[in-house]
């Protein structure tokens, strides 16, 4: 079963060291545990936190291999923030994490000292965060807000030229079109390696129209 998980990583991350691949499986425990005493995630999706979780938030790192400075928002349960730290130390990267929920905030600290990642968590709300993060190369959010509140939330950092990769659910097109009429920018669209019917939206060039 390990090796078919770590096959799974993989594919959707790129080389990951098998160091990192065991880290992950404990931090798959911990979460479990954690998530009995705070919500972190829908019980619906407990029964694969690997599949529905981790290998969907690593498969980000895939898309951007040579950035090193990233930016999660709304980081929750650690999806992508916290799986993507873990392949920053193979990387040489480094990830802030945006949670404003106290106790979701206290969980990331508690995995950011545990697995010793480089990740630095900003107990803040997003609107608050520019502040505090300078100039990231990539921003990520996962199930977070609809396409046009997560544009306004990160136009601080993706107006300086970071790219955004945002995964979304079947119904992405109907929020890039209403994304459209405010904003300009350019799109790639990337299949879920997870989910059949998901994408991960590859922003850049975001301008106001």
């Amino acid at each position: 079963m390990s090796d078919k998980r770590f096959v799974a990583l993989q594919t959707a991350a790129g080389p990951v060291s098998r160091e990192t691949f065991e880290a992950l499986l404990l931090f798959e425990g911990q979460f479990l545990k954690w998530n009995q005493r705070i919500n972190l995630a829908a019980n619906s999706t407990l029964s694969d936190v690997w599949g529905r979780h981790i290998v969907d938030s690593a498969q980000l790192a895939a898309l951007a291999p040579a950035a090193t400075r990233w930016l999660d928002l709304g980081s929750g349960g650690g999806f992508p923030g916290i799986v993507l730290a873990f392949l920053m130390r193979d990387r040489g990267g480094a990830i802030d994490l945006v949670e404003s929920n106290r106790k979701k905030a206290g969980f990331l600290q508690a995995m950011t000292g545990e697995f010793d990642l480089p990740a630095r968590v900003i107990a803040r709300r997003i609107e608050d965060a520019p502040a505090f993060v300078d100039k990231p190369q990539v921003v990520t959010a996962r199930a977070l807000a609809a396409l046009p509140l997560l544009l306004e939330l990160a136009s601080p950092w993706l107006l300086g030229g970071a790219l955004a990769l945002f995964h979304k659910g079947r119904d992405y097109r109907a929020e890039i079109e209403e994304s459209s009429q405010r904003w300009s920018f350019d799109l790639v669209e990337h299949k879920s390696s997870t989910d059949s019917e998901g994408v991960v939206l590859e922003i850049s060039g975001l301008s106001v129209r």
